[in-house]
């Protein structure tokens, strides 16, 4: 049914080889570097997105390039994450990512508009164009052949201001899909099994690529699910070709006008091969506390639930609700059970409440949320103390739901909708047969909650609003030479980004205040961090494998900046957050020898020596711990751009720097 094979490919016989799909794409926008795998290139970016946890932060870093003008073919501001308005914060957020994107030529999403994700695939996304976003599961536009990439709020300015973003050129894994999923197993089904088979650090460095027989089954909102939560395997992005089936799907929001067809050569060649026939999976259960802790409803058995929430970027689509709508048709959810319905989009809720199925879901019971990330993000509906809860969600990292003991399970919408009926983990094909469902000719179009940018003769004399609550970027220096300080904090392995800077209802209000959220750090795994290390002035974090997976919210790069971290010595980083780092102008140093983790305790003293003579010779570093004596080596493997960027104290020095030139 499934295997994993690695590929060994002669430079050779890559240049007389097709092109994947991928390939085809990054090469079309490679505007610096060697094309060559492994290189780091420099690519072209025709879209961002922004939202707003992440987005005034964004916002103030573009603003202080002096850039007048975004530079990008379409760049929007999402109200998506931080809706619930129980202060001023989040309003005044509000407020002014609205003023800044009409002055800079920025399209504005309004609050209620919906999900950035579900929007952007419904109304923006175009084939064969380059996004980043400053959010992790921008790859969900890969389900419309768009190499779609999350990333820093800082990457996300520096490409409105027309600057390449760099990676290194990625391993591409080829998914082959045969055969057609059964009545009742869902796209989140497959991505769930491709999570089991990799796990959630396979996919570091890697595009995954679905191909095969089987895609040609697969509706753009499915292929979207799975590009969307293919941000838990860690990899750059995911990407479906684009067909027919995306052609019926833009052409049904009167968007036929961008398709092109994408997809890879025939004697295209991939580092890694994984065979999935869609017709062999069963509905599938991520448990607690990590999306790739996957088991089949049927392993679990009849598990008790307290809680069901449908939605979030993943599950959201109007193909989701109108299979939630129909399981819940005529049926009461069990009164120990409560259950909350997010629709993605505007869009999606008008056409449901249109259709009757929105009435559907309130006379069985649901409580309808507004189209917003909501209980995704820890913004409301936080689970009892312990309580078990499904949700359509991408990650069920420890106390994300709000509920530090809260048990969360990720499953489809079918067996969520299912289960909230029976009060139990349920199979949805006990429910007998099921319908075809199928996807509208014409899709309800209305922009009327999308501002477009102010003219460019008035952009001028738009005024930018600011709240009390906005603080400027963190003030960064060039590298020192020396670094002489105390280990501030020893983790494990998989720290996510939300232990680093937590999410939630009365943290996220502060995504603009650095200071005040800083003040949160790693309150998760150690609540005395954010004080020692401001007490300490200067200090380094030690970690395990797998550092920084999750988000890619930058807030957990400067909130360390802020307390004083220097540096993060781990046994490996997820992409993002070691980009974000690098950013921050934070050395990002892994172990050569793992076993020296256990060299290293919490207060030890630590020294590093001679850091910019290592680092431009791209040399290992020597740490020396001078409370028991060890000598430790570790790698601070940079590119040449990047160590740069390290050197002059962070990407936000190094650009203003180079646009001085």
């Amino acid at each position: 049914m499934k295997s994993i094979k690695p590929l060994k490919i002669t430079p050779k016989e890559v240049e007389i080889m097709g092109l994947t799909l991928t390939e085809k794409i990054l090469k079309a926008h490679v505007v610096d570097g060697e094309f060559v795998k492994g290189n780091e290139i420099g690519i072209k970016i025709d879209q961002t997105l922004t939202q707003d946890a992440t987005g005034t932060m964004a916002y103030l870093e573009f603003e202080s390039m002096g850039i007048p003008r975004v530079q990008t073919e379409k760049s929007v501001a999402y109200i998506d994450h931080n809706t619930l308005q129980s202060g001023f914060e989040n309003a005044d957020d509000h407020r002014f990512i609205g003023s800044v994107a009409k002055k800079h030529g920025i399209y504005f999403s309004r609050p209620g508009n919906g999900i950035c994700h579900q929007v952007h695939l419904e109304r923006f996304g175009i084939p064969g164009k380059t996004l980043i976003g400053s959010d992790s599961h921008t790859p969900t536009g890969g389900g419309i052949g768009m190499i779609a990439i999350g990333a820093g709020g800082l990457d996300v300015a520096v490409a409105m201001g027309g600057g390449a973003y760099y990676i290194t050129y990625p391993k591409i894994v080829k998914v082959e899909l045969t055969g057609k999923l059964s009545p009742w197993v869902a796209a989140k089904d497959v991505i769930l099994e491709v999570l089991r088979i990799m796990s959630v650090k396979g996919g570091v460095g890697k595009v995954i690529e679905y191909t095969g027989e089987g895609v040609k089954t697969l509706s753009v909102p499915e292929r979207a699910t799975i590009t969307n939560m293919g941000a838990e395997l860690g990899a750059t992005t995911s990407i479906f070709p684009s067909d027919e089936i995306t052609k019926e799907f833009l052409k049904a929001q009167k968007r036929e006008e961008v398709w092109v067809e994408l997809k890879a050569d025939e004697d295209a060649v991939y580092d890694e091969v994984i065979n999935i026939d869609l017709s062999e999976l069963a509905p599938m259960v991520a448990c607690p506390h990590s999306p790739d802790n996957v088991k089949s409803v049927k392993e679990l058995g009849k598990l008790k639930i307290d809680q069901v929430c449908i939605g979030s970027c993943t599950n959201s689509s109007l193909l989701d609700m109108s299979k939630v709508a129909y399981i819940l048709k005529g049926k009461t959810v069990d009164p120990s059970v409560s259950l909350a319905i997010a629709p993605g989009s505007k869009q999606v809720l008008n056409m449901i409440a249109k259709n009757g199925m929105l009435s559907d879901m309130i006379d069985a019971g649901a409580r309808i949320l507004e189209s917003a990330c909501g209980p995704c993000i820890g913004m409301g509906q936080s689970p009892n103390s312990k309580g078990v809860s499904l949700r359509t969600f991408n990650r069920n990292f420890e106390g994300r739901s709000g509920t530090k003991d809260g048990q969360i399970y990720l499953v489809s919408p079918e067996v969520a909708a299912a289960s909230a009926i029976t009060g139990y983990l349920t199979d949805p094909r006990e429910l007998g047969i099921m319908p075809e469902f199928v996807l509208p000719e014409e899709f309800e179009i209305n922009d009327n909650m999308v501002v477009t940018p102010a003219p460019a003769e008035e952009m001028d004399s738009v005024e930018i609003l600011r709240g009390p609550n906005i603080k400027p970027f963190p003030t960064t220096v060039p590298l020192a030479d020396e670094i002489c300080c105390e280990c501030s904090l020893k983790v494990g392995d998989n720290i996510t980004t939300d232990h680093i800077m937590p999410a939630g209802a009365k943290i996220l209000p502060l995504r603009s205040n650095i200071p005040a959220i800083s003040k949160h750090c790693f309150t998760v795994c150690d609540e005395a961090f954010p004080e020692r290390a401001e007490n300490l002035g200067k200090s380094i974090i030690v970690g395990g494998s797998n550092y920084g997976q999750g988000s890619s919210r930058e807030h957990a790069a400067l909130a360390p900046l802020h307390l004083g971290v220097k540096a993060v010595l781990v046994k490996s980083f997820a992409r993002i957050h070691r980009a974000n780092l690098i950013n921050a102008g934070i050395l990002p140093l892994t172990f050569v020898n793992e076993e020296d983790y256990d060299k290293i305790s919490l207060g030890d003293k630590l020294s590093i020596d001679g850091i910019i003579d290592d680092i431009k010779n791209s040399r290992n570093i020597t740490v020396k711990n001078n409370t028991n004596g060890a000598i430790i080596e570790v790698k601070c493997e940079l590119s040449e751009r990047a160590a740069d960027i390290v050197l002059a104290g962070g990407l936000l020095s190094y650009t203003k720097e180079k646009l001085s030139k």
